[in-house]
This record gives C-alpha cells, sequence and structure tokens, in this order.
C-alpha cells in the first residue's frame, strides 16, 4: 500500500508526459523517482489530457488484470493517450471483452509452447541459413536486415501461409502503424488501405486454393465453422503479421546490442550456452520495447490501485519497462545479471492482453542467440554504440542498423 504522502503527491502533482525523448535502451530517471515517491502519477499525455500512470510492478501487474480497467471503453475516443491516433474498436485490443477471448481462443492453439517446441527445429534452420548467407557476404554486416528483422518474418510467414516477397506491403503499414510523428495521418490512412486491400485479395486466393497454414484454417473457422466474421478473420490475419514480426524483431536488435556493447556478457554465452533462456528473459526484462507506454485503459468504475482512487471514466497507462526496472521486485533492476534466478519480469504484458506470440517470441531470441554464439563466437560491434542510429518518431524503439564484424 502506498504511504499517505506519496499518494498525496501523486494526486497534486500533474507532470508533462512521456518525460524525455528517448529512442534508444536508456530509460529517464523520473520513473525510478516516481516508484520511490508517486507510483500513481497524474501526467498530461501528449493527446488526450490527463491520465494516471503507473510504474510499480505490482501496480501494473493489478491493472492489467483488472477488467473495470478497460482497452474497449478507450476505444474510438479521444482519451488521453501517447499514440496520435486512438485504439481501434475493431481491432483485437480494442474489442469488447467476451469478442478478444473469443477470438483469442481461434488463434491461441497456433502459439502454445507445444506447438512452438514442433516449430523449433524450423525455427532453427532458417536461423542459420540467415547466418549462412551473412557470413557468405563478408563483413561488416548488418545485423538489423540480415537477422534480427528476417528471422521472425519468415517465421510468421510461414505459418500464415504469406509469401516473403510480400513483406514489402506489410511492413509499409506496420511502420505506419507504429508511427508517433513519422508519418502523418494521411499517411497512416492510405497505408492502412493498401494493407487491407492485399489482405482481402490474398485471402480471397487462399480460400479458392487452401493449405495448410493458419490463414486457411481460420478461413475454414469463418466459412464452416461460422466462428468469426469476414471482417473479423482479416483483422486477425492482419495483426498476427504486424506483430509476429516487428516486437520480435526490434527485441533481438536490442538484445545483441547489450550483449556486445559489453563483449563480456556475449563470451559468457559463448563458453556457456547453456545460460542462453536465462539470458533471454533477462534482456526481455532489461531492454524497454515501447518508447514511451501502450494503449491507454479507461476505469468504468471507481478502481484503487496503490492507495489512490482512479474514478470511472479516468484514463490508466503503465510502464512496463518501470515495472521491470522496479527494486523492490528485482535485486539490482538496472545491471544485466544473466543468469538471474528469479525473473518475473513482464515484458510480455498480464491478464487478457497478455501477448500470444510470446512463446514464439522467445523461441526466436533463444534460436537467434544459439546460432549467433555458436557459429560467430568473435562477433563485435563494427561502430561504437554511442553511434548508433535509431529510429525516431516511433512508438516502439528500434535500431535503424546494428553493424557487426566477426
Amino acid at each position: 500500500m502506498t504511504c499517505p504522502h506519496a499518494a498525496a503527491a501523486a494526486v497534486g502533482t500533474v507532470r508533462t508526459y512521456p518525460f524525455g525523448d528517448h529512442v534508444d535502451l536508456r530509460l529517464d530517471p523520473d520513473y525510478a523517482e516516481l516508484r520511490a515517491t508517486s507510483p500513481v502519477a497524474r501526467v498530461r499525455m501528449p493527446y488526450g489530457g490527463e491520465a494516471w500512470l503507473l510504474t510499480r510492478h505490482a501496480d501494473v501487474k493489478k491493472a492489467s488484470a483488472d477488467p473495470r480497467l478497460s482497452m474497449h471503453a478507450a476505444a474510438d475516443q479521444d482519451v488521453p493517450r501517447a499514440a496520435p491516433r486512438a485504439l481501434d474498436s475493431v481491432g483485437l485490443m480494442g474489442m469488447p471483452p467476451e469478442s478478444h477471448a473469443r477470438l483469442r481462443r481461434l488463434v491461441s492453439r497456433a502459439f502454445t509452447a507445444r506447438r512452438v517446441a514442433a516449430l523449433r527445429p524450423r525455427i532453427t534452420e532458417i536461423t542459420h541459413h540467415l547466418v549462412d548467407e551473412m557470413v557468405a557476404d563478408g563483413g561488416p554486416a548488418d545485423l538489423v536486415s540480415r537477422l534480427a528483422l528476417p528471422l521472425p518474418t519468415a517465421v510468421i510467414c510461414e505459418m500464415l501461409g504469406i509469401p516473403r516477397t510480400d513483406q514489402h506491403i506489410f511492413r509499409a503499414f506496420t511502420e505506419a502503424l507504429m508511427s508517433a510523428s513519422r508519418f502523418t495521418e494521411e499517411q497512416v490512412a492510405q497505408a492502412a488501405e493498401e494493407y487491407a486491400d492485399y489482405l482481402r485479395g490474398y485471402v480471397a486466393q487462399r480460400r479458392a486454393h487452401p493449405k495448410d497454414d493458419l490463414i486457411s484454417a481460420l478461413i475454414e473457422a469463418r466459412d464452416e465453422g461460422g466462428r468469426l466474421s469476414e471482417d473479423e478473420l482479416l483483422m486477425l490475419t492482419g495483426g498476427m503479421l504486424v506483430g509476429g514480426h516487428e516486437t520480435t524483431a526490434n527485441q533481438l536488435a536490442g538484445q545483441a546490442l547489450v550483449l556486445l556493447a559489453d563483449r563480456g556478457r556475449y563470451e559468457r554465452l559463448v563458453a556457456d550456452p547453456g545460460l542462453i533462456p536465462a539470458t533471454v528473459e533477462e534482456l526481455l526484462r532489461y531492454v524497454p520495447l515501447w518508447a514511451s507506454v501502450g494503449p491507454s485503459r479507461v476505469a468504468t468504475e471507481d478502481v484503487e490501485i496503490g492507495g489512490v482512487t482512479i474514478r470511472a471514466g479516468e484514463a490508466v497507462v503503465y510502464s512496463l519497462a518501470s515495472a521491470n526496472r522496479d527494486e523492490t521486485v528485482f535485486d539490482a533492476p538496472d545491471d544485466v545479471v544473466l543468469d538471474r534466478a528469479a525473473n518475473p519480469h513482464i515484458a510480455f504484458g498480464q491478464g487478457p492482453h497478455f501477448c500470444l506470440g510470446a512463446p514464439l517470441a522467445r523461441a526466436e531470441l533463444q534460436c537467434a542467440l544459439e546460432a549467433l554464439t555458436g557459429r560467430l563466437p568473435r562477433l563485435r560491434l563494427a561502430r561504437p554504440a554511442a553511434e548508433l542510429d535509431w529510429h525516431r518518431g516511433m512508438l516502439v524503439r528500434g535500431l535503424v542498423e546494428l553493424p557487426v564484424t566477426w
């Protein structure tokens, strides 16, 4: 329970959010200050007005699982938010809880730990093929374009039955969708329209010529089982294609940077590959994905979080990155501890919106580190970490490129 003076501070002070323009792996020190003094803080968001910002691990977990803090209530509304556009009610996150649960059940079986374990040999094969091509072309090489992006792209394309040669179409939409200020709203709308046209055409093609892939299975669920509408079919297909590659690509590049910026970490994995699963979990905790916070939630009734009453109709946002640096949960939270024993990070979220693709992302990250440390023990940065370029004006953090040599 937050002490009374901390709760009073949260109510009495309104800070402008985000606190700084951090596009790399650094977290603003304001998060640590808020965790200590005002873990439920009043902030003025870039769009829509004021919201409550949660920064502690326990509060974020509680809020994520509380149905009274609703993404659906925030959909299509000019609510306080970090993104320039409101959450779309036709997207999975903005749907009513019962529709959201129904559609998650339809696709969740494709991403279970058992299904992903069966996919792992193919993920390993794709990874080594990409490393083979990179090595054959010689260094220095860009690890973003040679491995971090093409690996999850190839895997999700195979699962869905999408040709990798079409990736320029969904990459263009992904970049527009993830834009905070890099693209105009007109450009975002145009990219969305082109993407929708592509999906409609491809679903029609697969409907006429079904195969053993996830899109064909969803079409069957639509046409024969009546378990989803045509719009829901297109939304699920498009959402999985975007979500199945973008975040993992940025996370993989960030993890590689953390390991290579302090080569002792990388060398430790070369010497002891058994540490790779724990290392992936530690870097999921340590490497921030969102530039600020994710989608807003709106309270449908009064809710108490951290000793503060959030009134019905008020917006709530939270920082997963801050929660994963909570010193009351993690020892030395700002250090990278490759063999951290207890690691209850929430990088994939919590509750009903927990990332469906978490098992797949974990497998891809592990396979990538296994291939790199096993095949390229002398891998190192070809440019100092401080000189690397990061994408700006985006909702997620991502390297433009990661030059390496070996």
